[in-house]
């Protein structure tokens, strides 16, 4: 990299609008981690490209998808958003520039986020929609499935040669591989940390394969000490990343990514293990022919919602989702800190901005105006959707001042601030996973929409398992009549009492 890196300044000494090289030049900076330069370097190539007599649009194309890509990364959104949008003038049929400008308009609350461009119409959008994205776009979980199956055939190799023997190993002890790219302070790690310390090992033999560099957080170093073999395979080819973890013979690879950022499908396409299995990173089927099974529960897969995965459904016996009960909870916060009022009704809802849609923002305006002295306490995911949020909630007659936003803290911090307020507001058709368990952690009670996909029934599966089913609505205008008058409900939602008491006896976080 470094020689690379002279020999692209050299070039550009010697002819300074040489647009190809100034490009690799900024592919090493990032490469090197010198994301800010990378950009400056793609910024200039972008003006030399335009300023020529003819530009030429393949190099434009690739500049601002490259800076598209970047500036997403570094989440400076609107700008992202700009670059793709003048990427698609250049060139309408760019299906994967458009998975990323629909998930941009998600992020930012840009609404409706199906909007039309010259040459890309809306049946594109929707056709062109992330696995990911879509988990926020659409309850209908025939098209979650068409989307999966979309992506793996165009993405993914299907001519690899399989790695692991048929009827796989004879170990005297179990040896279970998880692969990641999230073994730091991650949303994954946050629920998963406990469980790799909680194996038996007379019976099993744990293993990490790690696709990404170490964050240098505490959670990152406790999962490295939990784990009896910790394998980074980030710096290694998929074939190379697959023959580590079939050296290792590992009887069954626990795939904690799924559909996103980070995910290695080729490594899982080699077959590396005789039995592989998808779990948590992503909530839908990854259509993926080579995972045999996905962990859920009855309730987040009913028997009539197997047709549309990929994978055969394992069932637990309570519920999906394992949690860590070492999460320590912080000092209790005032309000005055956090910017509420003593005597207000306060509903918060900390799910990320993209799972918010419009239908949804519009139910939780219309709870507001029917609930006087109530609150909104949102999370305060980018300054583009926070004003976008305010101003949608202008345009439905109510006050900015019945919004509150909430930055991000640290982890204990964060768990504390749950206690402030009331209700939980819970997202549709993408329930929060994580977040909401924080949510029951903390002694918050949730209110929850269960819909027809696996996203849409995380937070169902969760209150079936603290005991607490009754906090399910199957449609929002019943989500909406159960918090209309939460104030003069105080017996309905006493239930975080119950929580509070009866948490660590429930299944929910019941770890061992």
């Amino acid at each position: 990299m470094p020689a690379a890196l002279e020999a692209y300044q050299a070039a550009l000494a010697q002819s300074p609008a040489f647009a190809q090289a100034r490009l690799n030049l900024g592919n090493v900076l990032e490469r090197l981690g010198r994301r800010t330069e990378a950009i400056s370097e793609w910024e200039q190539a972008l003006r030399d490209i335009e300023s020529s007599a003819a530009p030429d649009p393949a190099l434009l194309k690739h500049t601002l998808n490259s800076l598209g890509r970047l500036l997403e990364i570094e989440h400076r959104y609107p700008e992202a958003e700009a670059m793709l949008t003048r990427s698609l003038g250049v060139s309408p049929e760019q299906e994967d520039v458009l998975h990323h400008w629909v998930h941009l308009r998600q992020k930012q609350c840009e609404w409706p986020v199906y909007s039309p461009l010259p040459g890309v119409p809306v049946e594109v959008m929707v056709h062109s929609t992330s696995a990911l994205a879509m988990l926020s776009a659409s309850n209908d979980p025939a098209l979650q499935l068409e989307t999966a199956v979309k992506f793996v055939r165009s993405k993914v190799r299907s001519d690899l040669p399989r790695l692991a023997p048929q009827h796989g190993y004879r170990h005297q002890r179990l040896r279970v591989g998880y692969l990641s790219s999230n073994f730091g302070l991650h949303a994954i790690t946050i629920l998963t940390a406990e469980l790799y310390e909680l194996h038996d090992r007379q019976r099993v033999e744990v293993f990490g394969f790690s696709c990404s560099e170490d964050d240098n957080t505490a959670m990152g170093a406790r999962v490295r000490k939990a784990m009896d073999h910790f394998v980074r395979i980030d710096q290694l080819s998929d074939e190379a990343a697959a023959a580590a973890i079939r050296e290792a013979e590992i009887d069954i690879l626990i795939d904690l990514q799924g559909l996103t950022q980070g995910f290695r499908p080729n490594v899982l396409s080699c077959r590396p293990a005789p039995v592989q299995i998808t779990w948590l990173g992503f909530p839908g089927t990854t259509g993926l022919p080579w995972i045999d099974y996905v962990l859920a529960d009855r309730y987040i897969i009913p028997e009539a919602s197997v047709r549309f995965f990929s994978e055969k459904p394992l069932y637990l016996p309570e519920c999906f989702q394992v949690n860590d009960r070492k999460r320590a909870i912080g000092p209790l916060p005032s309000r005055e800190r956090h910017g509420l009022a003593d005597q207000s009704f306060v509903f918060c809802a900390f799910n990320h901005n993209h799972k918010f849609t419009p239908e949804l923002y519009a139910t939780w305006m219309r709870i507001l105006q029917r609930t006087p002295g109530s609150v909104l306490w949102l999370l305060a995911d980018n300054e583009r959707a926070r004003s976008n949020l305010l101003r949608h909630a202008q345009e439905q007659g109510v006050a900015a001042e019945r919004l509150a936003f909430a930055p991000r803290i640290q982890p204990e911090d964060y768990l504390a601030r749950f206690q402030l307020a009331d209700l939980f507001l819970d997202t549709i058709p993408f329930n929060g996973g994580t977040t909401a368990s924080d949510a029951l952690w903390a002694g918050l009670p949730l209110l929850t929409c269960s819909g027809q996909t696996f996203a849409s029934r995380m937070a169902g599966s969760l209150l079936h398992a603290i005991g607490l089913p009754e906090l399910i609505t199957n449609s929002l205008a019943d989500y909406e009549g159960f918090c209309s008058r939460p104030a003069a409900q105080p017996a309905r939602l006493d239930e975080r009492v119950v929580s509070r008491k009866t948490a660590p006896r429930r299944p929910l976080f019941d770890t061992p």
